[in-house]
């Protein structure tokens, strides 16, 4: 697939993004309201097509698909029973938006019940009063469009080398943002709630499991310009302080998240490998600070048209890991330790504090050498360096600390605080 990364200016048609937001709320509370519940509110959500965007089918009437359509730039709906109906996206009222969109789920079939009051919007007024005039730049919303196709497109190679309970990558019409989400299998503490306007028996039930949460925001609330960002609930313990990828990426503190500006990647010689960065090693401090079971967890990255390897046969190139040659690069300053497999390096950066310590500042094991072992081997050999070396190690990488955490016994050469 060949993606097009166009710019977005948030200032010069935030109006319009306002607009759209409260317009995908009225159909996602359509949604909402006629599918049953499914975990951490996924029945509500809309999907990335080549057309827009798309409710998939509602379980009301003879079953009822909505879609925005971001070409010809309609409100377009279908029908099991073969009907069709379409109304234009267009300047006009939320209150005429609300009125046109009853109109098209009852010539559908469906019945057009739902909570009339926006959610996670400033000052939020019910659709039916909401008479204010609201733009429709159709120029940036297909822009918008294609920067989705190709946001998505990134999003589905990253859930794909996971094997854990994941979400489906997914737009959410309250905070309007797109999503894709990865769960280590634990119980998360009760969220506190307090989000505006947001119920907090939905926002607890959302996310009352660990996750690592990457997303795109096409901006406002904090930031004004589009940005990708990424979170951790509970946020382990040193999350803050995580080294990430690409270093234009930083850690905002009003937001509690990690943002990665839009334009960093948009004008990147290879945008893909740039927000895969941003995506790869936040997820890895997350779950690395958490101790999650990356073994059962992590997996190749999937290939097209071809099935993963199952995990019996994977564990024979586990056992041969340890078997493999690292092979060590010096300076006076810095160094790394390498391990080639079949052509792939994996490498292990450090530097240099004085002659007694190193400082171990970066792990980096491609997809397809994850779930061999590759990385610990690579600790350990630093660790057999150190105690012949006799000097002593800071783990600074989230994966060096989270591997001294499981073997006590590497703790002799850990440097005393």
């Amino acid at each position: 697939m060949s993606n097009v990364w166009p710019l977005l200016d948030y200032l010069s048609w935030r109006e319009t993004c306002s607009s759209l937001q409260l317009f995908l709320q009225i159909a996602g509370k359509y949604r909402l309201a006629h599918s049953p519940w499914l975990n951490h509110s996924w029945n509500a959500t809309f999907y990335v097509t080549p057309r827009g965007l798309t409710s998939s089918m509602i379980p009301d009437g003879p079953g009822i698909e909505i879609y925005f359509d971001f070409h010809d730039h309609q409100v377009c709906g279908l029908s099991g029973d073969g009907r069709k109906a379409h109304f234009a996206l267009r300047p006009t009222t939320v209150a005429a938006f609300h009125a046109d969109f009853l109109k098209l789920v009852s010539v559908l079939g469906g019945t057009p019940t739902f909570n009339g009051q926006p959610n996670e919007v400033p000052f939020p007024i019910p659709f039916i009063e909401d008479h204010r005039d609201r733009p429709y730049n159709s120029e940036a919303v297909h822009r918008l469009h294609q920067a989705l196709l190709a946001i998505d497109s990134v999003f589905q190679s990253f859930r794909s080398s996971f094997l854990g309970k994941s979400s489906p990558v997914q737009l959410f019409w309250g905070s309007f943002d797109m999503a894709v989400t990865r769960f280590s299998g634990r119980r998360a503490p009760l969220h506190p709630g307090g989000i505006p306007t947001l119920p907090d028996h939905v926002t607890h039930e959302a996310y009352d499991r660990e996750m690592s949460s990457a997303g795109f925001w096409l901006g406002g609330g904090g930031i004004d310009y589009p940005a990708f960002y990424a979170y951790a609930y509970p946020e382990p313990r040193g999350f803050r302080g995580a080294s990430v990828l690409p270093e234009t990426a930083f850690w905002h503190t009003i937001l509690s998240e990690f943002i990665l500006p839009y334009e960093t990647v948009q004008s990147a010689s290879d945008p893909e490998a740039v927000l895969m960065k941003f995506l790869v090693s936040t997820y890895e401090a997350t779950a690395d600070l958490g101790k999650w079971d990356r073994e059962v967890l992590d997996c190749v990255q999937g290939q097209r048209g071809q099935a993963r390897v199952h995990d019996a046969m994977r564990s024979r190139s586990v056992a041969l890991s340890n078997d493999v040659k690292v092979k060590r690069e010096d300076s006076e300053s810095k160094g790394r330790y390498l391990i080639v497999v079949d052509g792939v390096a994996a490498e292990m950066t450090y530097s240099r504090v004085g002659h007694g310590m190193i400082i171990i500042d970066q792990t980096d094991v491609p997809r397809i050498l994850r779930g061999q072992k590759i990385g610990e081997r690579l600790v350990r050999q630093a660790v057999e360096d150190a105690r012949r070396e006799g000097i002593s190690i800071v783990p600074l990488c989230p994966f060096a600390k989270a591997q001294f955490g499981r073997h006590l016994d590497w703790q002799d050469v850990v440097a005393k605080s």
